[in-house]
């Protein structure tokens, strides 16, 4: 029960917590002290030894050991605080207040700066010392877990130094040992803090002894120790975050100088770690402490703590059960084993079965098509989309003298100077297979095969040096790629029938073949002169295409010219034709009256740009003839050949 000073009658110096609160304060900060030096000592070797090594396994080890030790530090520390007051409430100090002249800040900005540091110690002495060192430890720790956690950690052969690290930390689990017994010793009266502190010494102490065994256990082989090592700091990170949880939530909490203080940090995870566990007990003990709230006189809660184990039970019959409903998806087939003896084979859907272990499905492929290639070491990079417009893969390169990483080298006979020799090829043969879509094939495929590629892969090599060690360089580059495909593809099926395999070769490719050197140097020869004369071939008969285009050209020309002038002269004629035709008929019906209107139209068309002059008989008398005075007409500049120039005289 909690102690206010502020009561009338309060009397502090006949309570035991009270009178040993000095001595519990000197022990409190001692042993803080001391783990935390240890602490801060781990935190500097994971430092250092994680730049040296960042895939090493003592980083993670070590981080989730200072974890560990800094839970109890932060815990002593929040104790140590309630030690002090209560030291402070047994002898209390009389606080003489001295008058000190205050100066007023001059200037808005300096008041400005005033207030707000005046706000922020008025904010902080609110919130109190304790709740701020424990959010900070809980943070520190929390973010020195974050950085290790790793689960891509490889295993490594750690060598003497594990041996002295696992020494090292059993001796400090056994020291953490002594302390917690004495602290799980005490009496409540005398020191209340010293059960919650127990708690978290287990924390401390479960860390050192997984640690010890990681270090232990730890090989080149071994993958547990390092999952383990990481897996250590889930524990004081759980701690670390309820107890950064309290202190953000003793926010809320009215604090009181003259109120004795409670422990904040608690924690309920590390309240579970005592056999039996008792979380249900812990749980109602604290709501009963926390809220008053009894959970014993709530008829539910006792119906539900009386039938838990038969509905457990209950539940966990109906989920063995239910560990014989089998699905299988559309892509694949299942082996139905009853006491390890396969009996059925089942399609796509739900199918019901004895539970496990009585009854038991492996799962088949039902059709999934896979290529593979007859390299040995095949690395299958992941599969990158290059774009359209971008330059070409570097898979695309074919050239011989390019590396392949699928290819398989296979030696073949060939001549060297009249003498015979061996070269090396490079093939990349490449084959498509399935496992057969009927009942027998999928049982032999998943008992007489544990690998099915390596099968494949290796009963391919076989055939091909089998089928290539009667072939000569000549005979294979000249061979027919589709046919040779055939061949090896027959060969291989029927080994793998012989081996009831149950595998089905659907398609067989070869890819490419890559002869030696020196046959590549010489196929790039001929190569460029078939590229050479395919270009002087193609050049010559552009230069025939185009003179042929030109002189069809000059043809069509001189062609569509004679046959417009043809139709020119053609219609004139037809033209003529026809008017004379017309004048025919014209005359022939009106006469001279016809020819004296052609006479007038003819006049008409050359006298309308004529400079006529007109003369009357009636001029000069009867006697004399008419005068026309010449020198008012002129000749012009440019006349017309066929005009005729008038004489003189001739206009008489």
């Amino acid at each position: 029960m909690q102690v206010d000073l502020d009561v009338d009658g309060t009397q502090v110096a006949g309570l035991p917590r009270f009178q040993q609160a000095v001595f519990q304060g000197r022990r409190l900060r001692q042993l803080a002290i001391g783990l935390g030096a240890i602490a801060a000592t781990g935190w500097v070797l994971a430092f250092f030894v994680g730049l040296f090594a960042p895939q090493s396994l003592w980083p993670a080890l070590l981080i989730s050991q200072s974890a560990g030790l800094l839970v109890l530090v932060a815990g002593l520390q929040s104790a140590w605080w309630i030690a002090r007051w209560r030291a402070q409430a047994m002898n209390p100090v009389v606080q003489v207040v001295v008058a000190e002249e205050l100066v007023a800040p001059e200037g808005w900005y300096e008041r400005l700066l005033d207030r707000i540091s005046r706000q922020w110690l008025k904010m902080l002495g609110h919130i109190g010392a304790p709740t701020l060192w424990l959010g900070g430890w809980s943070l520190l720790m929390l973010f020195s877990i974050e950085q290790v956690w790793n689960f891509a950690l490889p295993p490594t052969a750690l060598g003497l130094s594990a041996s002295v690290g696992a020494a090292i930390s059993l001796l400090l689990a056994f020291g953490l040992l002594v302390l917690e017994r004495q602290l799980a010793q005490e009496n409540a009266a005398q020191w209340p803090e010293a059960g919650p502190l127990a708690q978290l010494t287990r924390v401390a102490i479960i860390c050192l002894v997984l640690s010890a065994l990681c270090l232990l256990f730890g090989s080149e082989t071994s993958i547990w120790p390092v999952r383990l090592a990481v897996l250590i700091s889930l524990l004081p990170g759980l701690v670390a975050a309820e107890l950064l949880l309290r202190a953000l939530l003793s926010l809320f909490s009215p604090q009181r100088e003259q109120l004795e203080p409670a422990l904040l940090a608690r924690s309920f995870v590390a309240d579970m770690l005592r056999w039996p566990p008792q979380p249900l007990l812990a749980l109602q003990h604290e709501l009963h402490n926390r809220f008053g709230i009894d959970l014993r006189q709530i008829w539910a809660f006792t119906y539900m703590r009386r039938a838990f184990v038969p509905v457990l039970v209950v539940v966990s019959i109906v989920g063995w059960l239910l560990t014989g409903i089998h699905e299988i998806p559309l892509q694949g087939r299942g082996i139905y084993e009853r006491f390890g003896k396969p009996v059925e084979v089942f399609g796509p859907g739900l199918h019901a079965g004895l539970p496990w272990p009585l009854g038991r499905v492996l799962s088949v492929e039902n059709g999934v098509v896979h290529e593979l290639a007859t390299s040995v070491g095949e690395t299958s990079a992941p599969v990158v989309a290059e774009p359209a417009e971008g330059p070409a893969p570097a898979i695309a390169n074919r050239l011989w003298d390019a590396s392949h990483v699928n290819d398989k080298s296979q030696v073949i006979a060939s001549s060297r100077a009249d003498k015979q020799s061996f070269q090396i090829v490079n093939m990349d043969v490449r084959f498509v297979y399935r496992i057969g879509l009927s009942d027998q094939a999928a049982l032999a495929a998943t008992y007489n095969s544990a690998d099915v590629p390596t099968l494949i892969r290796s009963t391919a090599s076989r055939i091909l040096v089998h089928d290539f060690a009667s072939r000569t360089l000549d005979g294979l580059l000249g061979e027919d790629r589709e046919g040779l495909a055939e061949e090896i593809g027959r060969a291989v099926q029927t080994d793998l029938q012989k081996l009831d395999s149950g595998v089905e070769i659907l398609a067989t490719v070869v890819e490419a073949i890559h002869p030696p050197a020196g046959a590549a140097n010489a196929y790039h020869g001929v190569q460029a002169a078939q590229i050479g004369a395919q270009a002087l071939i193609s050049r010559e008969r552009g230069a025939a295409a185009q003179a042929t285009n030109q002189a069809q050209l000059q043809a069509s020309i001189v062609r569509d010219q004679a046959t417009a002038s043809a139709r020119e002269i053609n219609a004139t004629a037809q033209a003529a034709d026809l008017r004379f035709s017309a004048e025919q008929k014209a005359y022939a019906t009106a006469g001279q009256a016809f020819v004296l209107e052609q006479y007038f139209s003819q006049l008409s068309q050359g006298l309308a740009n004529a400079r006529l002059l007109v003369l009357d008989h009636r001029l000069g008398g009867s006697t004399n003839a008419p005068t026309i005075d010449l020198r008012t007409f002129t000749l012009p500049a440019d006349p017309a050949p066929s005009r005729k120039t008038a004489q003189p005289g001739a206009a008489n």
